[in-house]
């Protein structure tokens, strides 16, 4: 099953990469995320990996992550190792304005052959999706904050 969102946020590219890069911070803005650690010696580039675990309904799964793809600043890709057989993808652009596209993509297949696992899948999907969006929403207001602070910042040094 497949499931993404995008949007466009009022940011540098830089900063929003900044932010969905940063392992610290994946929890303050990943809806459904409960545990995002990292288990690698390098807490961020390629080949770093994570314990995580998504909230789906009433579970909690998940497992080992390892990155996969980190083309600064555009494209972060996750896949499993361990756990739920799931990828996922930060998919940044620059766009007019000094904002950012920012998709968010992810893709899973439930344990389980045949029509127990497609119906897992697609009783998942909805919940995931919400996800998805929340994440967008949530990392959108977290930039935005990250963007009035350093303009304040910035007024404040020239006073």
């Amino acid at each position: 099953m497949r499931v993404g969102a995008d949007t466009v946020l009022a940011a540098p590219i830089e900063d929003v990469w900044a932010i969905v890069t940063d392992p610290e911070r994946v929890l303050g803005y990943m809806s459904g995320i409960t545990r995002w650690e990292v288990l690698s010696d390098r807490p961020t580039g390629l080949g770093a990996r994570y314990r995580m675990l998504f909230r789906v309904g009433a579970a909690e799964v998940g497992g080992l992550v390892e990155v996969v793809e980190f083309d600064e600043p555009c494209d972060f890709a996750w896949t499993s190792v361990t756990g739920l057989d799931h990828r996922g993808r930060w998919r940044l652009r620059t766009a007019p304005g000094g904002r950012t596209r920012v998709e968010l993509r992810l893709a899973y297949v439930v344990a389980g052959a045949g029509l127990s696992g497609w119906v897992a899948e697609r009783i998942a999907a909805p919940m995931v999706a919400a996800h998805v969006r929340r994440s967008l929403a949530q990392l959108g207001r977290l930039v935005e904050h990250e963007q009035l602070r350093a303009a304040a910042r910035r007024r404040a040094a020239r006073a």
